[in-house]
């Protein structure tokens, strides 16, 4: 009777821990690049809105749905804070717990801030994306169906992900590092698209590549010139009273979309202005976490 009950607790802590959240590094054995912060990394609350600044150390923080509602998929989320911070809650840890509510993994990926080195957001991003398929199994993820967020410049993180991958490298010497960092959908919130100076955000590009006229640095983070047939299908979400990032940004990352025949779905709505999340707003544009939801279930993503 003993053994039984041994054997029925470690059934039970092992079901209940699929659905608890835990944080992991992702670059547990040290990361290949270095970046300076001008300070020790601090997190603090502004205008209700939670931010961290200072981060040379990414982490992922996962939120695993319950088994029974479990659908498979998984969203790696990047908070955005153009490149200078990241508002870690209303675009990070909100949006993380509504999917997992919804029987999908959130994860959100706190990536270290370039602070002079443009490398290093998408190196953490990839990274996390191998990572995370590294885990699949453990997790209870489909490795097919693991997507990617990003909102603002967090956005413009994630459709660089998007537009410029890997299927892993057949010589690395871990198993992580042969995995593809391919995102297999997109989820953009009012993104960062280019580093064109007509549309773009200029604070974004500074943050990131630094100032001055880099162009060939321009070209290579202008994400609307990244498309190509394997970019991942793509769902946009933005408001037409966005005075921080021009909808300029999304309508020429949809047109490049559908240029090279990608799925491709686009809510513009009237009022939200620039970093809505997941607030409350008491707009229409609090609808967009639902439309997602059915635009990822017409794509096969989810039943």
């Amino acid at each position: 009777m003993k053994t039984t009950l041994t054997i029925l607790t470690a059934i039970f802590i092992t079901f209940s821990s699929m659905a608890q959240d835990f944080k992991i590094k992702v670059w547990p054995n040290g990361a290949p690049e270095n970046n300076v912060a001008p300070g020790a990394e601090r997190t603090w609350t502004e205008g209700g809105i939670e931010r961290i600044e200072n981060i040379t150390e990414a982490e992922i923080s996962v939120f695993l749905p319950k088994k029974e509602i479990n659908t498979g998929a998984a969203v790696v989320i990047c908070p955005g804070g153009g490149y200078w911070i990241e508002a870690i809650d209303h675009e990070g840890y909100q949006i993380a717990r509504f999917l997992q509510e919804k029987g999908i993994t959130g994860i959100v990926l706190k990536y270290r801030l370039p602070y002079g080195n443009h490398k290093i957001p998408l190196m953490d991003t990839q990274q996390t994306m191998r990572l995370v398929r590294s885990k699949a199994a453990e997790w209870g993820i489909n490795p097919s169906k693991i997507g990617i967020a990003g909102s603002s410049a967090g956005g413009h993180l994630a459709s660089t992900a998007g537009t410029k991958f890997d299927t892993g490298n057949p010589a690395a010497t871990d198993a992580v590092g042969k995995l593809s960092c391919r995102p297999d959908f997109m989820l953009l919130l009012y993104p960062v698209i280019t580093f064109n100076e007509e549309f773009g955000h200029m604070g974004s590009r500074t943050n990131l590549i630094g100032a001055g006229n880099k162009w060939e640095l321009v070209e290579k983070y202008s994400n609307e010139l990244q498309v190509t047939d394997q970019t991942p299908p793509t769902f946009l979400i933005l408001a037409d009273d966005d005075g921080t990032v021009p909808p300029r940004n999304s309508i020429e990352f949809y047109l490049a979309l559908k240029e090279h025949k990608i799925p491709a779905e686009m809510h513009i709505f009237k009022s939200g202005g620039h970093g809505f999340g997941m607030k409350k707003t008491g707009l229409p544009v609090e609808q967009w976490p639902e439309l997602f939801l059915q635009w990822i279930k017409e794509q096969g993503i989810t039943k």
